[in-house]
């Protein structure tokens, strides 16, 4: 009774409007107290403890790394980098967006980050290729979802923080679903271009090659610095995070260039904004969580599905349908601190790899940021491409088939996500 409550209270406030976090707040301090005795002081502790996270640091220093790259050039080289490796086939600038986006993504951590920092780029150079805007669109609204699912990614440190799940080992597990996602819009991005006979690049030498390497090399360093540091030990992945930050810094101003020390002050202010907001939003969530926690919400739905012989299979299929349908509403970062502290503890009962969960939960949330009506990638590119968010559905739904298809595939082959790190015996 009392989680019917909670939830009907929690849906009414978003159903007004209200943002998320505040929705949060309010449906705890309503409940607390009107409906339970839970002393206050518990609660205030339970606040600072919760927050009181070593990984929790690592989000506003991605966020900050991210920023630093968007603004200092290290995109354009990368694109740069990428037409010259693809695009003499069919779509080549399509193909370049995708690959662009999947090696920025391994840099940024944010998905609205990579489909700013590719799309205000390759977009216009698109249209002027002769590509219809609406192909342009799809390729980096979805591609842009990579961001969140190539490490490092915010989404993940949100999951770790909510399920005590290593960080490092997500990261680890995110690589080859990574990889296999742009793989598959990629083969959607040329089949679409090939169909249609949409323009190519002519094919770039060797030495052309050679020298757009050369130019992205101190923006693509950072994914061996993140990923090479976290693998071999040198560091946990919050320092990763903080030196991703420094390494961006330096790169943006001292390297490239294209930033100068007066726009410095600019991109730390955009990064404490977003740092803020995520960090109320898991605040809030923190007292969500703990107040399911105390009503012993999580282990009665885990008892109760269990009872009603619902297997492996069954679960992760309802699991699914709950985070899509909660991504036509929320945004991912809200989505895995409230669904998450649900959905786990049965997902432990009923033997499912932790790790497995996270990324299956990671996929969904890239497929809600690519749909209506809350997708965030949908806003970002409509920003860019000045197209609405209906033309923009219908431009991405080849795509957006594409993730599904591909969300079945990593719901039921755990070994996708989990060969890496169990090869590099981060899990058991």
């Amino acid at each position: 009774m009392n989680s019917l409550i909670i939830f009907s209270l929690l849906v009414a406030l978003m159903l007004t409007g209200m943002p998320i976090s505040i929705s949060l707040g309010l449906t705890v301090l309503t409940f607390l107290f009107f409906m339970t005795h839970v002393p206050v002081e518990s609660v205030a502790l339970k606040l600072f403890t919760g927050i009181e996270k070593f990984e929790i640091m690592a989000i506003p220093f991605f966020i900050l790394a991210g920023n630093f790259l968007t603004h200092g050039g290290v995109a354009r080289r990368m694109i740069k980098f990428a037409t010259s490796m693809v695009g003499h086939w069919h779509g080549g600038l399509g193909l370049g967006g995708v690959v662009a986006c999947a090696l920025f993504a391994a840099v940024s951590g944010s998905s609205p980050a990579t489909v700013v920092a590719i799309g205000s780029i390759l977009m216009p150079a698109m249209v002027k290729a002769g590509f219809p805007k609406r192909f342009g669109a799809g390729v980096i609204t979805t591609s842009g979802a990579l961001g969140i699912l190539i490490p490092p990614s915010i989404v993940m440190v949100m999951y770790s923080v909510s399920t005590n799940t290593s960080v490092g080992a997500l990261f680890m597990a995110g690589v080859i679903p990574g990889l296999v996602m742009a793989t598959m819009l990629g083969m959607t991005t040329w089949y679409r271009a090939w169909k249609n006979d949409y323009p190519r690049q002519p094919k770039a030498s060797w030495r052309e090659r050679w020298t757009a390497f050369r130019e992205s090399a101190w923006g693509l360093f950072l994914i061996v610095v993140v990923m090479g540091g976290i693998y071999s030990g040198i560091f946990t992945p919050t320092e990763a995070a903080a030196m991703s930050a420094v390494y961006a810094f330096f790169v943006a101003v001292f390297v490239y260039k294209d930033m100068g020390l007066k726009d410095v002050p600019r991109v730390l202010l955009s990064s404490a904004n977003m740092s803020a907001m995520l960090l109320y939003i898991i605040t809030n969530a923190v007292l969500f969580s703990f107040l399911m926690t105390h009503e012993n919400i999580p282990q009665e739905m885990a008892d109760w599905m269990i009872g009603t012989g619902v297997g492996v299979i069954g679960f992760l299929l309802i699991s699914n349908v709950l985070l899509l349908l909660a991504g036509n509403f929320m945004e991912p970062s809200s989505i895995v601190l409230i669904l998450a502290p649900i959905l786990f503890p049965i997902a432990v009962k009923l033997g499912i790899d932790p790790v497995h969960f996270g990324i299956m939960m990671v996929v969904n949330m890239e497929v809600g940021m690519c749909h209506p009506p809350v997708g965030l990638n949908l806003y970002v590119s409509s920003g860019i491409t000045k197209m609405g968010i209906t033309e923009l559905t219908v431009a991405v739904w080849p795509w957006l088939l594409t993730m599904l298809v591909f969300l079945v595939i990593v719901t039921y082959w755990p070994s996708l996500s989990l060969w890496l790190p169990r090869t590099l015996g981060m899990i058991g």
